[in-house]
């Protein structure tokens, strides 16, 4: 089994046991080892917070502990393209395949859209772990930095841990009305 597989599955059997903290920990991991995926962890989360019967309500603290370990996740990948600077970062972001060219890039649609980059890259895939980086490295506002991000990071966490409850309710409908005569 790949070590990916088999830290998947222990986060899974750890949100089984502790779904508040497993959401909390999954959001701050992903930001920092981007090979942790939210787009599988919070529906999974979700899906299991229907099936254990917490309300609705039940779900706001998920995603608010989902949000805020996005952001103090995002805050430190921030706070790490801020102190390092751009020749550095470039030496160690190789590692993970992200050019120079592809840097640049980043750069320049962060200048372009600016605050509302951050917001907006908070719900688009792979772009939740990479904004963190031109928004350090051209410095941008902490606060409005913090601000955006956990607004985006909400937005997130609502939608996908939402669709896992909602598709853990409908497997729970369907499996009771086929019981029905």
């Amino acid at each position: 089994m790949e070590p990916l597989d088999s830290f998947l599955i222990w986060i899974s059997d750890f949100l089984g046991d502790h779904l508040y903290e497993g959401i909390f920990l999954a959001a701050l991991l992903e930001t920092i080892i981007p090979p942790i995926p939210t787009l599988a962890v919070f529906p999974t989360a979700g899906f299991l917070a229907s099936q254990q019967g917490i309300s609705l309500i039940g779900l706001i603290p998920m995603i608010i502990l989902g949000a805020i370990g996005a952001t103090i996740g995002t805050s430190l990948i921030y706070l790490i393209a801020l102190k390092l600077g751009r020749v550095v970062l470039l030496r160690y972001l190789k590692y993970v395949k992200v050019s120079e060219k592809k840097l640049t890039r980043v750069e320049v649609w962060f200048e372009k859209y600016g605050d509302k980059a951050v917001f907006l890259g908070r719900m688009v895939p792979v772009m939740r772990e990479m904004i963190s980086v031109p928004a350090g490295l051209l410095k941008m506002r902490i606060p409005k930095f913090i601000m955006y991000t956990f607004a985006g990071s909400c937005i997130w966490s609502t939608v996908t841990i939402l669709s896992g409850y909602y598709f853990g309710e409908t497997i729970g409908l369907t499996t009771t009305t086929s019981l029905l005569p």
